[in-house]
């Protein structure tokens, strides 16, 4: 599973806001264990790309089309086979 350009900026985000509270405190790596934390999380969530998502669809879309035509040809032979 590789790390999604999405997941990279959503990680760097909240790292940066952990940051910025965590530079007052004693705590050192915290910031670096939490966003190491953070990508293992994140990484098992299997997620995509709002792109990848709409690829899919698109795809998707394309299968419903050539499945319904295949039906409708289908369809048409079984209606001609039965009337002969």
């Amino acid at each position: 599973m590789h790390l999604t350009p999405m997941n990279a900026k959503l990680i760097d985000d909240l790292n940066e806001r952990i940051g910025a509270f965590l530079r007052n405190t004693p705590v050192g790596d915290a910031q670096k264990n939490l966003k190491a934390m953070l990508t293992q999380s994140f990484t098992k969530l299997d997620l995509v790309t709002r792109e990848e998502f709409d690829i899919q669809a698109q795809v998707l879309a394309r299968t419903r089309e050539k499945l319904a035509g295949l039906e409708a040809r289908v369809a048409e032979i079984e209606k001609h086979a039965t009337g002969k």
